[in-house]
């Protein structure tokens, strides 16, 4: 209203001046508003071009110079539709058509407003999401950035259409409603899709789980994370075995992973000898003769050779050794189980194995 008030301002004005006959009669007043759109239009082209885009080259994002270039069209088209507004509220129309022109450009309006929002979130999206996306390995993130995009274009050319039919005395709580419905049925019955993207959404934003990690899961299976998907990951174990997991089960799961906190990771052989053997002895001769031949074996934190108990058989120990690498561990394990034998036989002493005496009473030949 403010704005109509204005243009009849300026209208009554230039009929006072020596432009008067320009403005004589309806018809060149609405051609005097249409010269002055255009005018104002190769203005607003020019501030775009020489102003606002050279001011958004010189900053360090391209968000904004994505923005400017998305709104630029439709702000053109807002301000020939408010040129347009005002050119026929000049021919003076009757109330009826006046009504329904301002429906129609109000609704255009709305349109013109509707597509600058849909723009600026795609760029918003575009920017922002490649970006994160670019910090992750996974693939769940490249997926879901095109889903989230179309999703939030439609819900904004919901609300926009919404708002149109309003305009036009359309009542519009019915198809609200049948909306809120439908959604509440899809989202029944894609559940389970639902809680497996979301669940890779929360595993990539926790952190907790990426690629490449080494994991356990809770029901035993271990190997390398090839895959955080959008509705599954992908775990290859170490028999080059391929298994699916989906996202909703692993971000409930209780997972062992093994490259947290760090992949430093420790090393531990059990190993007994017979009674009689003394216990330092076996100590000393593992940490001076066996460990310093481990290549992998970190001095800091130091190995242990541990005597843990005595058992039904045998004096039970356990050596104990870092590795700088989780992938380091199965390697050194090896050569320090095959170390610790070949020295313990070399130095005479005697690795027991479960036996049992009977002795048998009142026995005759």
């Amino acid at each position: 209203m403010n704005l109509v008030v204005g243009f009849n301002a300026l209208i009554g004005k230039l009929q006072n001046t020596k432009l008067s006959f320009l403005v004589s009669n309806k018809y060149a007043e609405a051609a005097t508003v249409l010269m002055l759109t255009v005018v104002s239009l190769k203005l607003l082209e020019f501030v775009i071009e020489k102003i606002v885009l050279r001011i958004t080259r010189k900053t360090k994002t391209d968000l904004d110079d994505k923005i400017v270039e998305a709104i630029r069209k439709p702000a053109i088209a807002a301000f020939v539709t408010l040129g347009l507004y005002f050119s026929v509220i000049s021919l003076q129309l009757s109330e009826k058509w006046t009504s329904i022109l301002n429906n129609i450009l109000l609704s255009a309006g709305i349109a013109v407003l509707t597509i600058i929002a849909v723009r600026i979130i795609s760029a918003i999206i575009s920017v922002w999401g490649e970006k994160w996306a670019k910090k992750t390995k996974s693939t769940v993130d490249d997926r879901l950035l095109p889903i989230i995009s179309k999703t939030s274009k439609v819900a904004v050319w919901i609300i926009g259409l919404i708002i149109i039919l309003k305009t036009w005395g359309i009542d519009v709580t019915g198809i609200v409603a049948g909306l809120g419905i439908a959604g509440i049925a899809i989202g029944f019955a894609v559940k389970d899709s639902l809680a497996n993207i979301f669940g890779g959404i929360q595993l990539i934003l926790d952190k907790a789980i990426k690629v490449g990690d080494k994991i356990e899961l809770d029901s035993g299976e271990v190997g390398i994370v090839q895959d955080i998907g959008l509705r599954s990951t992908k775990l290859k174990t170490y028999d080059h075995e391929l298994i699916l997991v989906p996202n909703g089960k692993l971000a409930n799961a209780k997972v062992k992973n093994y490259t947290l906190p760090d992949t430093m990771a420790r090393v531990v052989i059990p190993f007994g000898v017979e009674y009689g053997t003394k216990v330092e002895d076996v100590q000393n001769l593992i940490l001076k003769k066996v460990v310093p031949k481990i290549k992998n074996a970190l001095k800091d934190p130091a190995p242990a050779v541990e005597f843990v108990e005595m058992g039904q058989f045998s004096l039970n120990f356990k050596c104990k050794v870092w590795v700088d690498d989780y992938t380091q561990a199965y390697s050194t394990k090896l050569e320090l189980t095959k170390r610790i034998y070949d020295e313990l036989s070399k130095a005479g002493v005697n690795i027991p194995f479960p036996t049992q005496e009977i002795y048998l009473k009142n026995f005759k030949k």
